[in-house]
């Protein structure tokens, strides 16, 4: 976001060409990132050698911690505050080390397409998924007395859900929830004239829920309105939708991508060119450079330049890990399919998963297996419930000695949870039955131990 080059004479002006060569500079170091590999992508974004001697030498992107930008002179200070010229100016709006992280998470999205897209991120997950769905949901000029509508997957995050729920309670947005999201007939017959977005989680948290995005996007741009996907569970390095169609892809950095769990981080991230019934033209244009430099510059939710940094060493090894974990996650899911105790596992990767011929069209390793083999991955995520209900999910759970007891996932260490009367206890009964989640579910996210030994953590605590 800075070069070596100085104004060739004070002015406004001056500072305005010296940030457009800024800016043409960066957007050639992301044309070369373009022909490299996701690995390479993930390791370097665009921070190459030029922007090493911007900062010292330093070969890995420095934390830039202090919160304000020093101007030159004033007419600097106009140009960056005017967003005349690439400045960071105050880390609310925007920051050197956050910038890398975003430049590096919409190249890993837009990774095999030809599509250019631009990313926002925000302090966790669900600043992300406020500040997308928000800025959908203003009042239409064109239709002043209408009452604006979202149609949405009810197999998500509880937080997600309650999220929308408040729209509806709160500020009377109307909400349409498909309880299936295999079910097409029911996403069209609800989208009317004054629906903005459709929005699913794939796969979902915990149901492991899949959607058709071609499909659900062909539904959303017959209408003019986005497809919003929350891609968390998958992360880049398994699925891409904006490839599949997908306008707006969501994720909680403080999941997968954010492996060793030491930052709580969202992204919005959206191709260009976007359908939707509201908004400025530079809205539609790009997304999330408008999320960035208007909407989260007032909503305040930014994220810490030392968060960034933490995401960023963790991304550089996304797809490694995803490799090795989804198939640690597939070991455990087959063994726990053939428990005597257990009633039914929820992983896409299973034949028997509802969403299985969807998950094994979409999900692809990025550049394949170690010997550069196509190679389908499903994910470090799974469900399964246990014969007895609840009483037998918290038996086990209490037992569990390897694996940790928390609400998160994503870790590079083993967690499970039981989402009724955890991440999803505030949507009550009622919620939880919309949404398919069973009292006694057990969600079991897979880290990086070796399978044997969750294997034998597992059979201890189900026998118990």
């Amino acid at each position: 976001m800075t070069a070596d080059i100085e104004p060739a004479a004070p002015g406004l002006n001056a500072w305005i060409e010296r940030g457009r060569l800024a800016a043409e500079r960066e957007e050639g170091a992301r044309a070369t990132a373009r022909t490299r590999r996701f690995d390479t992508i993930a390791v370097h974004g665009v921070y190459d050698h030029l922007a090493a001697a911007d900062n010292q030498g330093a070969i890995i992107e420095p934390a830039y911690l202090a919160p304000a930008q020093h101007f030159a002179d004033s007419d600097n200070l106009e140009a960056a505050l005017g967003y005349l010229m690439p400045a960071w100016g105050y880390t609310r709006i925007a920051n050197p080390t956050t910038h890398y992280l975003e430049e590096t998470l919409a190249l890993l999205e837009a990774y095999g397409t030809d599509l250019t897209a631009a990313t926002v991120v925000t302090g966790s997950g669900m600043a992300a998924v406020h500040l997308a769905t928000n800025a959908l949901l203003a009042i239409d000029p064109a239709r002043p007395g209408a009452t604006p509508n979202l149609v949405a997957s009810a197999k998500c995050y509880g937080g997600t859900f309650m999220l929308f729920s408040r729209y509806a309670v709160e500020r009377g947005i109307g909400l349409r929830w498909v309880s299936d999201p295999l079910d097409a007939a029911a996403w069209a017959a609800a989208i009317d004239e004054d629906t903005r977005f459709l929005y699913a989680e794939v796969p979902s948290n915990p149901a492991l829920a899949m959607a058709d995005i071609p499909a659900l996007a062909a539904h959303a741009h017959a209408h003019g309105i986005p497809l919003v996907i929350d891609s968390t569970v998958a992360t880049p390095a398994l699925l891409r939708p904006l490839g599949l169609g997908a306008d707006i892809v969501i994720h909680s950095l403080s999941k997968a991508i954010g492996s060793s769990g030491l930052a709580i981080a969202g992204a919005v991230t959206a191709r260009r060119d976007i359908p939707a019934r509201v908004g400025p033209d530079d809205l539609r244009a790009d997304f999330a450079t408008h999320l960035k430099l208007l909407p989260a510059r007032d909503l305040g939710a930014s994220l810490s330049p030392a968060a960034a940094l933490a995401l960023l060493s963790d991304l550089r090894t996304l797809r490694t890990r995803m490799d090795a974990w989804s198939r640690s996650t597939m070991t455990v899911a087959r063994y726990l399919s053939g428990h005597a105790s257990v009633d039914t596992v929820w992983y896409p990767g299973l034949e028997a998963h509802p969403g299985h011929a969807l998950a094994a069209r979409d999900f692809s390793l990025a550049d394949g297996d170690a010997e550069g083999r196509p190679a389908t991955r499903y994910g470090n995520l799974l469900s399964f419930t246990l014969r007895g209900g609840l009483p037998a999910a918290r038996r086990a759970f209490d037992r569990l000695g390897l694996v940790f007891r928390a609400t998160d996932l994503g870790r590079v260490k083993s967690i499970a949870a039981i989402p009724s009367i955890s991440t999803h206890q505030q949507q009550g009964e009622a919620g939880r039955a919309i949404a398919a989640v069973d009292a006694g579910l057990i969600r079991l996210s897979i880290g990086g131990e070796h399978p044997d030994d969750l294997g034998a953590d597992l059979a201890q605590a189900l026998e118990g």
